[in-house]
């Protein structure tokens, strides 16, 4: 993992998953719709979600998970006291690798949290 630059990454990263939505549209649209669905307000509301995300992103280890979920942590009113709370169950749950993402995402949230703050 080698990521410095967040905005940069799910830049890149946007271009590249727009190809392979060319590629397996069907795919890539039941997994949008998974997505969608997971993360609409229920009994959880979504910035509970995104936090749960992040944490499962932390201790996969994906750096894509934790551009897109700090991302949305951060739309959805994360606060960083919340976001390091989330960092700790995925150490908890994943070990001294997920300290090291844990981390990389708040290095991610940082990002978003500032960049938000810029557009309002």
């Amino acid at each position: 993992m080698s990521v410095s630059d967040w905005q940069a990454f799910i830049s890149q990263t946007d271009k590249r998953m727009a190809d392979l939505r060319t590629g397996i549209p069907g795919v890539t649209k039941g997994f949008h719709e998974v997505a969608r669905s997971a993360i609409k307000p229920g009994v959880l509301d979504s910035k509970t979600k995104e936090l749960i995300a992040l944490a499962i992103g932390i201790a996969a280890r994906c750096d894509g998970c934790l551009a897109y979920h700090s991302k949305a942590a951060a739309k959805y009113g994360a606060s960083r006291e919340e976001i390091m709370e989330t960092i700790g169950v995925a150490v908890y749950m994943g070990g001294g690798p997920s300290m090291i993402y844990g981390a990389e995402a708040l290095a991610a949230y940082d990002t978003f949290s500032e960049k938000r703050q810029e557009e309002t």
